[in-house]
């Protein structure tokens, strides 16, 4: 979906409005799956990264500018647990029990009419 609101900066407010929001590339170079015996599963991805592509516009009232924009976000660390209960008819249900992820480089590249 689109991102669009404002944010309060010195003497005025700055619009903004991100739209065409396509995740282009996506990379797992390491994940791992196992079982945590009583509990459910493991996933570890590590080091992993994406890029996404975007429009934006931004409005003060001194400036208007519009552009793309692309998003590369790199050294990026999942761990996540899901346990693994049967439901009432005896079917085996997944739900996430906890989560962690942490990114390490985020590069943003604008490109506008200023």
């Amino acid at each position: 979906p689109d991102l669009s609101g404002y944010e309060k900066f010195g003497l005025g407010n700055v619009k903004y409005n991100i739209s065409r929001i396509h995740v282009t590339t996506v990379e797992f170079p390491s994940a791992s799956i196992s079982l945590i015996p009583g509990t459910g599963i493991k996933l570890v991805i590590g080091n992993a990264s994406l890029t996404i592509d975007m429009n934006w516009n931004i409005r003060t009232w001194m400036f208007k500018d519009s552009g793309r924009s692309t998003v590369y976000i790199s050294k990026v660390f999942v761990t996540a647990i899901f346990s693994t209960p049967l439901d009432n008819t005896g079917h085996t249900a997944i739900s996430l029990t906890s989560c962690r992820t942490t990114s390490g480089d985020i590069d943003i590249k604008l490109n506008g009419k200023s």
